[in-house]
């Protein structure tokens, strides 16, 4: 398939629309744990909130539905489709695949060293970050949650950022550079409500964590937006690989 068509929003009328979605998934996610937050206080728990940070999983799956319901509605509306955005392109696929071997290489340095890096710088030790971020959950939720949160991750996330706000703030504002920045930030800070606890340094550390890594997919992807089908596959891997921690907490 053709990057310029998957690229192309010249078609679209330019609305807000974009603009609403680069704060849209921190605030689902927010507005989910609040959700849980309501059924703990329900049942009688004091500390509802801090209790509902546990269901993370959830409330990230539960807001990627969200989202995929309205990128394939929105998609819909310029005349393209969401599904197609994961087709590989079979003409490319030898050249592709050594693209991604390529980008395996920096990929795991990048999204993983501001995370140790800041973690140790704001608590000392990542453990402590981690206790914070893991937290138990019924069995029956953490194997759930193992693999709904990855999945939706994959099929949700650099859609939204890369592939539909991105090209559209870039035909609105026309800078390629300051709409790629725009979304690339959206996408890292989104993660403070992932979960949401009023922990300054908790906050802090979530949000930066992986703005570098969210810069790197987001110049992959302007530069060859064919390339989604194998980061959305690398993207739940990795997710895989944190919500692995879930069956152990």
């Amino acid at each position: 398939m053709n990057d310029s068509l998957l690229l192309s929003s010249t078609t679209a009328r330019p609305t807000g629309i974009p603009w609403l979605m680069l704060p849209a998934r921190t605030v689902l996610f927010a507005a989910f744990q609040a959700l849980f937050a309501l059924g703990y206080l329900w049942a009688g728990f004091s500390n509802a909130w801090d209790a509902s940070a546990a269901w993370w999983p959830f409330t990230v799956t539960f807001a990627n539905l969200v989202c995929i319901g309205l990128l394939v509605s929105f998609f819909r509306s310029e005349g393209k489709s969401y599904l197609s955005l994961f087709r590989i392109d079979q003409e490319h696929l030898k050249n592709d695949l050594w693209i991604v071997l390529e980008l395996l290489v920096i990929t795991v340095p990048v999204a993983m060293l501001p995370n140790f890096l800041l973690a140790n710088w704001l608590f000392g030790n990542i453990s402590v970050a981690m206790a914070l971020f893991i937290r138990h959950l019924p069995g029956w939720a953490a194997y759930a949650g193992f693999f709904l949160f990855p999945i939706s991750q994959g099929l949700a996330e650099l859609v939204t950022y890369f592939l539909y706000i991105q090209p559209r703030l870039e035909q609105q504002i026309e800078s390629r550079w300051l709409s790629l920045s725009l979304a690339a930030v959206a996408l890292g800070f989104q993660h403070l409500a992932v979960p949401l606890l009023f922990n300054g340094q908790f906050i802090l550390w979530r949000m930066l964590m992986f703005i570098p890594f969210a810069f790197m997919l987001g110049i992959v992807l302007r530069w060859r937006p064919r390339l989604l089908p194998y980061l959305a596959v690398i993207h739940i891997l990795m997710d895989m690989g944190t919500a692995f921690m879930l069956l152990t907490a």
